[in-house]
């Protein structure tokens, strides 16, 4: 299924052993979180990797656990828990240069009852004399083990043949359900820790279907549940909080941003869910720029209002302006989850900006619309065609090579938004020279 959740490897393993290094590797690239948040700027943890046709998520423990030679491994695996939980499969790698530890030894040990699949990986074997030396890691009793070097790419490709045989290859199924006349919008709740995901699923779906308590985190696992009004499914997911008591904020930060990228990918529409009484804090920011690049139609909803004394809706929403500068297309609905207010204005929202995000527009209407444009004489705009929807993505025709200037840019999605009214979603504009 097209919304299914992508199968997630996790890569653990004592510090400085290369999980990183395996991280880019798999990944092929170094893109970063990016992300006021201390600790989101620095580490690496969450990508999405392709590998023959199979795309899977790729978590590095590295970016979560503390980077400290002296943590023992039952502290390693609880850091790493919540990772581990959601793993199809457990890349355990090793440093095949030096002796194996009483720790590597324990560390085997307590990943082998959790029952996944899981692969022994030594990694820096790079040359012929360290290949002698793998045999010996067969002692931890977790199976054949793979000699690979991330450094240098060896390896990487049995490595990679065995851990994906059982995923699926991508298929785009129809976004629609069986019923023809019936339509299906998939919806992602995401957002800080404690912000009121649960609270609000609840009052979305009129169920108790999530356990809200005012302890951060207390949904460790998404949950979904689905809303027929007339001829519309609206599918909520709640990708609520990750901590377990004795977590740190950064961590928690970190995961919140794990879970929510494998959510926002399966949404058709993104409910950012920012705390009235906190205002716009940076994670807020950064999680919203994953809506953003996955080109997801988002709205922010400003939850808690009826606790937010003395404040008024327009400075508020200023102030979110500001913030989240990259979505200025976001509606912004207030509500209080926990009073059911505002709940009906979220559904005409979503059903706005869906409609909006899936809006065909024709090449006659856009040319229309190309000849009503004042541009200055530095660019020549001969005509535009809609490619894609979800989100709306343009080809522009013009008289030079290379993207348009980003003053222009901006100018041509302002007016294609005021012309046909691309509420709640991005628009994408590519370029191709006549």
């Amino acid at each position: 299924m097209a919304d299914a959740p992508l199968p997630t490897v996790v890569i653990v393993g004592r510090p400085n052993v290369g999980k990183s290094t395996l991280f880019n590797a798999i990944l092929g690239d170094r893109r970063s979180i990016v992300g006021d948040e201390p600790g989101i700027t620095r580490d690496r943890i969450y990508g999405e990797a392709e590998y023959r046709g199979k795309r899977f998520g790729l978590i590095d423990t590295g970016g979560i656990i503390p980077h400290d030679d002296a943590l023992i491994p039952t502290e390693v695996l609880k850091q790493a828990g919540i990772a581990l939980d959601m793993a199809e499969h457990i890349l355990y790698v090793i440093d095949g240069r030096t002796e194996i530890t009483a720790a590597d030894r324990e560390l085997a040990k307590l990943l082998r009852p959790l029952g996944k699949p899981l692969s022994l990986v030594v990694n820096k074997i790079d040359t012929k004399a360290r290949e002698d030396l793998v045999p010996e890691f067969y002692s931890l009793g977790l199976g054949d083990p793979f000699a690979i070097s991330a450094e240098h790419r060896l390896g990487l490709d049995d490595l990679l043949d065995h851990v994906t045989a059982p995923f699926p290859r991508e298929s785009r199924d129809a976004e629609e359900p069986e019923h023809a006349q019936e339509r299906l919008i998939k919806v992602a709740i995401i957002g800080r820790p404690n912000v009121g995901k649960s609270t609000l699923l609840n009052a979305l779906v009129g169920a108790e279907r999530a356990i809200v308590s005012p302890v951060p985190g207390t949904t460790r696992d998404a949950v979904d549940e689905s809303v027929k009004e007339r001829n519309t499914i609206y599918r909520f997911v709640d990708t609520a909080g990750i901590r377990r008591k004795g977590r740190t904020t950064e961590m928690t930060e970190k995961l919140s941003v794990v879970m929510a990228r494998r959510h926002i990918r399966m949404a058709n529409v993104v409910l950012l869910v920012i705390d009235a009484t906190e205002g716009v804090v940076s994670s807020d920011a950064t999680i919203a720029g994953y809506a953003h690049e996955a080109g997801r139609a988002v709205i922010v909803v400003v939850n808690k209002w009826d606790a937010a004394r003395d404040q008024s809706k327009r400075s508020f929403t200023e102030s979110v302006r500001d913030s989240l500068k990259f979505v200025d297309y976001a509606p912004v609905v207030f509500a209080s989850a926990k009073q059911g207010e505002g709940i009906r204005r979220i559904f005409a929202t979503v059903r706005r900006c869906f409609d909006a995000a899936s809006k065909r527009v024709t090449t006659g209407e856009l040319n229309r619309f190309v000849e009503s444009l004042k541009l200055g004489s530095d660019a020549r705009i001969y005509y535009i065609t809609q490619a894609a929807i979800r989100p709306p993505t343009f080809v522009v025709f013009t008289d030079k090579a290379g993207a348009l200037h980003f003053s222009l840019e901006r100018f041509l999605i302002n007016r294609l938004r005021e012309r046909f009214g691309f509420d709640g979603t991005p628009i994408v504009i590519k370029t191709k020279r006549r």
